[in-house]
């Protein structure tokens, strides 16, 4: 039993406001998510992590299930940006917490991570446990 009728023509319109309402949501939702963390800073053990800056230091591409290049050296006070270039998420977990996790990056999405002491730190993807990578800080 309908309560109401509403004429064909009702009917089109209302679906097409509802088509463009959900199209609209979908686009503000992406538009959220790839600017959402990009000011997140965190600071563990003479590290400063932050998601999207860059800065002088290194750069490690995350491709092919592997970080690329797997050892890097870099100078006290300098950064390590890591790039996901894989389709599938990864993450940045050092072994020992030597600094803050990552958390998920998608497709194209970086984190960074700035090194204030001297050391060796070994770090993994959490999603892949066999990614393994080390850092050298002179």
């Amino acid at each position: 039993m309908r309560l109401f009728h509403l004429p064909h023509r009702s009917r089109t319109t209302t679906c097409l406001v509802v088509a463009c309402a959900a199209v609209l949501a979908l686009t503000l939702g992406l538009l959220a998510t790839s600017c959402g963390s990009t000011t997140s800073t965190s600071t563990t053990a003479g590290v400063t992590t932050s998601a999207g800056a860059a800065g002088a230091g290194a750069q490690v591409e995350i491709k092919g299930f592997a970080f690329n290049p797997a050892s890097v050296t870099i100078k006290v006070g300098e950064t390590v940006t890591w790039t996901n270039s894989d389709s599938v998420t990864h993450t940045i977990v050092a072994d020992n917490g030597d600094f803050a996790k990552s958390g998920d990056l998608a497709q194209g999405a970086t984190y960074t991570a700035t090194f204030d002491k001297a050391g060796t730190f070994a770090y993994h993807c959490g999603v892949h446990p066999n990614m393994k990578a080390t850092i050298t800080v002179q």
